[in-house]
């Protein structure tokens, strides 16, 4: 009795101390409803973002009970693999004499900028320094425009001995370098030369905005600056009037409007325009997006590319790092809960990987890639209906065989974030 007493007591203090310690300018409230408990299978809205609080949520741990010791084993694993596994059937990192290395699309036999740039933030974000420094010196000796109309941008893809397949670039690569060479500069320091990670980085980021004041006869900017907006490709004509949902990267430029140099102001309405970019391309019932869209969101053209295809899966990822990251947007959790409820309504181990935006499947395939995007998804998702997803990538073997170039670089991506090892690096 006198335990329960004493328990009163400290419930009583501590209660008018939260009470003291509430705004001058809030009114005391004249009475104090019952607070409604948060049901635990909800993930509640955090007050602010990982970029913030510095937290980053580990869901195998949280959903899944799992252990450092298993995480980091399977993260070793999946690394060890992709990176220096068999050179046929393993592998998608091949090095090239003594401080080179290349990505390699398998299914496609090329070497292409955005897998150049997964590897590259794979790397930093594990600590691979050598590894990183490869990948970045074949890509500034190969795939680098050092003069022509695409100077300053890369192409997007070439052949393993370093042909440039096509000089114009595709725009996702050039954001994931921008990414990848700030966090190194952060997590390293800067070197000299193209080890410069922040210096090159800048560079990047000034021809994205700044390439038609070069007067180009082929080339424009990569971001429409009208619509503040990531064009398909920076080349004059019909490729640079739409865009790709999936090279909307807002959580990116959030932290661009940061740190940048210069035209800071532009990347912060940028980070805005993509979350509204994301709501208007999104199906309101699947959620789904399509590879190609029209500034306005609506899906491009009549090919196969106005569907939900391989580009689209990783719209399902940036919505959600954008919330974890910024806790900007609520409708991040509603659309997360809305794609990952109509994925698993077509069979959690089976559900297609592409699909006309009103749901229709457009094939019999399942895929580790998309699998590993949905999971990411589940960083702003409701628990009930994210852990499914979690565990769904938990039980996925490493990709291998011919496919295995960019299912595998979304498989390592996708274990990062999940696994709350994808983090900010701040630079000093």
């Amino acid at each position: 009795m006198k335990n329960l007493v004493f328990i009163l007591v400290v419930i009583s203090i501590v209660s008018s101390l939260i009470v003291g310690c509430a705004p001058a300018a809030t009114p005391a409230p004249t009475a104090v409803p019952t607070a409604t408990p948060i049901p635990p299978t909800l993930t509640p809205v955090p007050p602010v973002g990982a970029f913030e609080s510095k937290m980053y949520r580990n869901l195998f741990e949280e959903y899944l009970g799992k252990s450092d010791e298993e995480i980091q084993a399977k993260t070793v694993a999946a690394w060890e693999q992709l990176f220096y596994g068999s050179d046929d059937f393993e592998r998608v990192y091949y090095p090239v004499g003594e401080d080179m290395a290349y990505i390699q699309d398998i299914g496609n036999g090329d070497v292409r900028s955005e897998g150049m740039s997964y590897g590259m933030m794979i790397a930093v974000q594990l600590d691979k320094k050598e590894e990183f420094d490869r990948i970045w010196k074949w890509t500034k000796t190969y795939m680098y425009q050092d003069d022509g109309p695409y100077q300053g941008y890369f192409a997007w893809h070439c052949t393993p001995e370093g042909e440039q397949l096509d000089a114009n670039p595709a725009s996702d690569g050039e954001e994931w370098f921008v990414m990848a060479l700030l966090f190194a500069s952060a997590r390293w320091g800067d070197g000299e030369g193209i080890f410069d990670y922040r210096a090159r980085a800048q560079e990047i980021l000034d021809v994205m905005l700044h390439k038609e004041d070069t007067r180009s006869d082929l080339a424009t900017n990569m971001f429409d600056l009208e619509h503040k907006q990531i064009v398909f490709v920076p080349r004059l004509g019909p490729v640079s009037s739409f865009t790709d949902p999936s090279y909307h990267l807002p959580a990116y430029y959030e932290l661009w409007a940061r740190w940048a140099e210069r035209d800071n102001e532009f990347w912060a309405e940028a980070a805005q325009v993509s979350r509204e970019h994301f709501r208007n391309a999104a199906h309101p019932q699947t959620g789904l997006m399509p590879d190609y869209a029209n500034f306005d969101g609506t899906p491009y053209g009549s090919d196969d590319h106005k569907d939900f295809r391989f580009d689209a899966w990783r719209t399902l990822s940036n919505v959600a790092v954008d919330y974890a990251w910024f806790a900007a947007d609520p409708w991040q959790v509603e659309q997360s809960n809305r794609v990952l409820k109509f994925l698993a309504s077509q069979g959690m181990d089976s559900y297609p990987n592409q699909y006309a935006l009103d749901g229709t499947p457009l094939s019999a395939d399942h895929s580790t890639g998309l699998v590993s995007m949905a999971a990411v998804a589940a960083l702003a998702a409701d628990r009930e209906i994210g852990e499914p997803f979690v565990q769904a990538l938990w039980s996925t073997q490493v990709p291998s065989g011919k496919w295995r170039y960019y299912d595998g670089m979304l498989y390592m991506l996708g274990m990062l974030h999940v696994s709350g090892n994808f983090k900010i690096y701040t630079p000093n």
